[in-house]
């Protein structure tokens, strides 16, 4: 317990402190956001603050902060460090600059916004690999809630599907406060208060013995299955995502001043790493160790370890109720705006306006029949490509950041984004070259190629820095 509650008062620090601090670094201003001056009734569309802040979390968490967490808790209590750490120094500087990057540049999607700053080629990789990433997460995010509702009501998983993917097509086609502006915020609420119902079972349940911090590697397959690189891809959206880059911009085209930058972006990500760490303490503590949960994944998978502990610890009723509007319906809101943001990055692309509904329907028809065809394939392998498209993503985000502040920002303030844009270099690289998804390359030259690629992308932008510094002072 003592364990747990450390991690948990470390993620709150770091929410006001470094939180704060990087902050300071953008000195927000009250110049008008694009919400205000490219207001047009359906993207752009100025929202109160706590609406903007529980639509933000609940479009970044979905599955993430639960199933990436329950995954990651198969090595164990080390899980933490990661969650908290990535979090703070990670993800939420990743979403604060997707976030206040796209304020400063007029509301732009995630794709253009690469563009800008890392070029033309970068541009045409990150709206194709966008647009696949947002894809795949619409099926996870329909695939997993259509099971943990088959379970609790027997319905036909095909007609689950259709009846969810009819959803995001209304979601994504109508104004981003008709359904969106609406019921979201609700959600939010029941999100938030079933993680603290989750925690609370365990802090104050007898028979719920927390574990407490071991520096080891606690998974079943022992060396088969290292925590590194394999943890910090699998906990995924607990620590950073690089589809929260997509959703941030979502809301920067909402939000009315640059002041609401950190609590907004920066607090939703500590807000999910909370969750995150709460999941992964209540999947070790439910099932009393790694043995237990390991076989529950691969019997009933993800879905099915989440049922379990929200019956353990919550009971029937309102709680298991609540419950799963936490695991259901948060995660079909996330696969809505994902979608969503494929419309946008495809409008931004073609530039076609999106003030007219058949303009909306050009991309959002087809985004619908892809999403559909992906929920027929194996969830598991579906995931675990997700997992790594998505971290490589983020990583491509903050590497846009990291050249963003240098340009932009006084003295050498970039180097808060440039050292988590090397390490996320370094996973990434290294998972793809030693996963069983990937090359299955040894993990010492896979973790050497990783450095190198990593120590590349750096001498890149500090080549590019230097060239720009003698530019600006001839």
């Amino acid at each position: 317990m003592i364990t747990f509650l450390a991690a948990l008062a470390t993620l709150l620090i770091g929410f006001f402190v470094y939180g704060k601090i990087f902050d300071n670094f953008f000195k927000p201003t009250d110049n008008p956001t694009p919400a205000v001056t490219k207001n047009d009734g359906v993207d752009f569309v100025p929202l109160p603050t706590w609406k903007v802040f529980l639509i933000q979390l609940l479009n970044i968490a979905g599955l993430g902060p639960i199933f990436g967490a329950v995954g990651g808790a198969i090595w164990g209590p080390s899980v933490y460090l990661w969650i908290v750490g990535g979090t703070i120094f990670a993800g939420g500087v990743h979403d604060y600059l997707a976030g206040m990057v796209s304020l400063r540049e007029g509301g732009k999607s995630l794709s253009e916004i690469v563009g800008e700053f890392l070029g033309d080629k970068a541009l045409i990789l990150m709206r194709v690999f966008l647009v696949l990433l947002l894809v795949l997460l619409g099926a996870v995010f329909a695939v997993g809630p259509a099971g943990l509702l088959k379970m609790t009501t027997g319905f036909d998983v095909t007609i689950l599907l259709m009846g969810i993917l009819f959803y995001y097509f209304l979601a994504t086609l109508l104004p981003i406060d008709a359904i969106i502006g609406k019921l979201y915020p609700l959600f939010g609420i029941c999100f938030i208060i079933m993680a603290l119902g989750i925690m609370g079972g365990m802090l104050f349940t007898e028979s719920a013995a927390m574990p407490e911090m071991q520096l080891a590697n606690l998974h079943p397959k022992g060396d088969e299955m290292p925590i590194w690189p394999l943890m910090f891809i699998t906990v995924a959206c607990g620590a950073i995502s690089g589809f929260h880059a997509t959703q941030s911009p979502l809301m920067s085209r909402c939000l009315k001043s640059e002041r609401l930058a950190r609590p907004v972006f920066y607090g939703a990500m500590i807000s999910e790493g909370v969750i995150a760490l709460i999941w992964a303490a209540a999947a070790i503590t439910f099932f009393h160790g790694t043995d237990a949960l390991a076989a529950e994944m691969n019997a009933h998978g993800a879905g099915g370890v989440v049922y379990q502990i929200t019956g353990g610890f919550l009971g029937d009723g309102f709680g298991m109720m609540l419950a799963m509007i936490g695991v259901v319906v948060c995660p079909i809101t996330s696969g809505d705006t994902a979608l969503r943001s494929a419309r946008l990055i495809l409008s931004d692309w073609f530039k076609l306006p999106q003030d007219k509904i058949k303009n909306r329907l050009t991309f959002a028809l087809p985004l619908i029949i892809c999403t559909g065809i992906i929920t027929q394939l194996d969830f598991n392998v579906v995931w675990r490509y997700f997992a790594w498209l998505n971290q490589s993503i983020a990583t491509i985000m903050l590497w846009t950041g990291t050249v963003y502040m240098a340009q932009k920002l006084d003295g050498n303030v970039f180097f808060a984004a440039l050292i988590p844009a090397f390490l996320m270099t370094i996973v990434t690289t290294t998972y793809i070259l030693f996963a069983p998804e990937g090359l299955r390359l040894p993990l010492m030259p896979s973790t050497l190629s990783g450095v190198i690629c990593a120590a590349i992308c750096l001498f890149q932008f500090w080549r590019t820095r230097q060239n720009q510094l003698v530019i600006n002072n001839a």
